[in-house]
């Protein structure tokens, strides 16, 4: 079964006709008679603890781990609904909004267990998708080239750093590339739902020449090596998961709101193995699973002004904005309002 699911890889990776995967690996015992294909847009390292307490008494399963980008992800499963062929048994991707497009296209399977019922309703839309995860839209600074005092806590302070025309931070912040980065493009467009900044925050990005790149590793590695001074809306799981790592990298959630994602699970229609597929939702919804998410800084907890008990400070929950899993998210999907939304980011951000 292994050597079958690695010669399966292997094809995906080779297909000159195939979308670009990132990586992948293989997790369980050798000996395993039941193997669970995922594909998802988590980065193996973050994702492989949380794969292995799930393993940890499931001697005869393995997991064969594909990451891809959330773009080319949603690409490649939609191809696979349309054509039965090579699906996995469980997506799972950061990009909501392309998800929730699967589901409406009829592209997944409703599961029903106590775990997923227990879920709000934001976090769970017609038993087709669920949202695993709790992981905020933050901003991210140098914490030895940007002085506690010039540190934004929220977009209107970011605004204001902004506005000098011979401000230091000129060509100096950057964000999310949002036609490269699904995530990306999904952060822009829930904050152009939520605020009326949006218009300032980009009128702000033109004027002080910020830039636009690719991924959540690339922005954090450049602030960390101080190329830019500030990020804004880095995906917060992965920001704290290298802030606990280098000192360099300080991370704050906005105080006048903080968009919340929840990284969706769904099983495809085409799935061979629904039943592991359940289970593995199960235990992402379970006590232990959300604890192992915790752990991997999947789970974040956004506290007050001091930040006691909490992963990092912010405005609170009454700060909290979820982005619900809901047909919602499919009007930023809409060809035209595409195009429109793209057009007024180019003209305000520079690509890298």
């Amino acid at each position: 079964m292994i050597r079958q699911v690695i010669v399966m890889l292997a094809a995906v990776m080779t297909c000159s006709a195939c979308i670009a995967q990132e990586d992948s690996a293989v997790f369980g015992p050798p000996t395993a008679t039941d193997t669970l294909v995922v594909r998802s847009t988590t980065d193996i390292n973050v994702f492989a603890p949380v794969m292995q307490d799930f393993l940890a008494t499931r001697p005869n399963m393995a997991i064969a781990y594909e990451q891809w980008g959330s773009n080319d992800l949603a690409a490649l499963s939609a191809r696979h609904c349309a054509s039965g062929a090579d699906s996995a048994d469980l997506i799972i991707s950061s990009a909501a909004d392309l998800q929730v497009q699967l589901v409406n296209d009829g592209c997944a399977i409703a599961y029903k267990s106590p775990a997923t019922e227990a879920l709000p309703t934001s976090r769970n839309w017609r038993n087709e998708i669920f949202g695993i995860t709790e992981e905020p839209a933050v901003l991210i600074y140098n914490t030895e080239l940007v002085a506690p005092d010039e540190v934004p806590l929220s977009r209107f302070d970011l605004i204001d750093l902004l506005r000098p025309a011979d401000s230091r931070f000129v060509g100096r912040v950057a964000t999310y590339d949002i036609e490269a980065s699904g995530l990306g493009y999904l952060f822009a467009f829930m904050d152009s739902l939520q605020a009326n900044t949006f218009g300032r925050l980009l009128e702000a990005f033109g004027r002080s020449g910020a830039v636009a790149t690719c991924c959540s590793a690339e922005l954090i590695d450049a602030v960390a090596d101080g190329r830019y001074l500030i990020a804004y809306n880095v995906l917060g799981s992965y920001a704290l998961a290298r802030a606990d790592k280098d000192a360099r990298i300080g991370v704050r959630a906005p105080s006048d709101y903080t968009l919340v994602l929840s990284r969706t699970a769904l099983i495809p229609k085409h799935s061979n193995n629904v039943g592991a597929a359940g289970a593995f939702i199960d235990f992402l919804l379970s006590g232990a699973g959300q604890t192992a998410l915790g752990q991997a800084r999947l789970v974040v907890k956004i506290g007050g002004a001091d930040g006691s008990d909490f992963d990092l400070p912010g405005g609170g929950p009454s700060s909290l904005r979820p982005i619900a899993l809901s047909p919602i998210l499919l009007a930023g999907l809409d060809q035209h309002k595409r195009k429109i939304f793209l057009s007024q980011w180019r003209q305000n951000l520079r690509q890298k």
